[in-house]
């Protein structure tokens, strides 16, 4: 597919059995690796086993058993490396279900890195395990991700590694995607450099290109909620114009918005896998 080595592809975390919740488990020995991508739901990997490298955006993170990595909304992820006993579990829901199961303080999760404490990974290997790959399982998934994120809050907070100015415009552009950086240091009272700063090291990715990727997010739930077009999609989501939001499919997927929605395009980004050890 063209251009899928060079851009994070758009996969959608959740199968369309379970639309609001699901936990998958990944183990090196069997493979099928995603490559890079992102989506609309934000995702837990809990690693069980074995060690691991992601590609976060422009970073580079190694990853232990007994650690706990949390990519937002739109955060852009690849598994690089893995050893040969890897095993993990990957825990997504629905970014409406997740604001209701966290409630409003929480209305985005990561990033997150955190090591959990052998007594509080136990219950939640237990957990996990109760749930993988059960569509239907909202309830299990839904107090998973509530334990899971309360352990991974309270470990960051012992040693905090992401800059609460990153968490807090997560949290202000997961309610508002078209804000932009002048909006969000006006909100956040802080200077624009230091915001677009801390939000680079610590997402991986400029500020703007991960704007614009909420409302790409946004363009798609939009359209496929059969309400609108493409044009009233695209104002809806932010973009100030068709042609705007036509340059950023462009730019962030490698096709035009029709294509993507009217070919087979889409479905292949779904389906492609990279195979281990790339």
């Amino acid at each position: 597919m063209t251009g899928e080595r060079s851009r994070p592809l758009i996969q959608r975390f959740l199968p369309e059995a379970s639309p609001r919740a699901f936990v998958w488990k990944y183990a090196e020995s069997i493979g099928g690796r995603r490559p890079r991508h992102f989506h609309s739901e934000p995702e837990l990997n809990l690693v069980v086993r074995g060690s691991a490298t992601f590609g976060i955006g422009a970073r580079v993170v190694s990853v232990h058993a007994g650690e706990l990595l949390a990519f937002p909304a739109g955060q852009d992820h690849a598994l690089l490396a893995a050893s040969s006993d890897l095993f993990l579990y990957a825990i997504g829901l629905d970014p409406a279900y997740s604001s209701k199961v966290l409630g409003p303080r929480h209305p985005a999760s990561g990033p997150l890195h955190v090591r959990l404490a052998a007594a509080e990974l136990s219950p939640v290997v237990a957990a996990a395990t109760d749930a993988v790959d059960r569509p239907g399982a909202d309830q299990l998934c839904a107090e998973l991700w509530s334990r899971v994120h309360w352990l991974g809050e309270r470990a960051a907070s012992r040693a905090p590694a992401t800059h609460v100015l990153t968490r807090r415009a997560l949290q202000a552009m997961a309610a508002e995607a078209e804000l932009g950086l002048d909006g969000l240091a006006r909100e956040l009272r802080a200077h624009p450099s230091d915001v677009s700063r801390y939000f680079h090291r610590d997402v991986g990715v400029t500020l703007v290109r991960y704007r614009t990727r909420l409302r790409l997010l946004n363009v798609i739930e939009l359209v496929d909620s059969g309400r609108y077009d493409l044009m009233a999609a695209a104002s809806a989501a932010g973009f100030g114009s068709y042609s705007q939001c036509h340059r950023s499919f462009q730019s962030e997927l490698g096709c035009a918005p029709r294509d993507f929605f009217r070919s087979e395009l889409r479905s292949r980004m779904q389906l492609t896998y990279a195979p281990s050890g790339n």
